[in-house]
């Protein structure tokens, strides 16, 4: 049997241009921190992810931030 992923989508909005897009979460750590380029702009963002019982909270921001 294929191995279910933990894993949920949330729309993120760019830090630079403003746009939204899709992002899809691993839900299965608690916190994470990467950059990602924007699907629009390219510029690169930081994102912090946190994982609670109840809740995620997806944070974006620019390099400056």
């Amino acid at each position: 049997l294929p191995m279910k992923l933990d894993t949920d989508s949330v729309m993120i909005r760019c830090p630079y241009c403003g746009e939204s897009s899709e992002v899809v979460i691993d839900l299965s750590v608690t916190h994470q921190e990467y950059i990602e380029d924007c699907f629009v702009c390219c510029r690169p963002m930081t994102m912090s992810i946190y994982v609670e019982e109840d809740s995620l909270r997806v944070e974006t921001r620019n390099e400056t931030e």
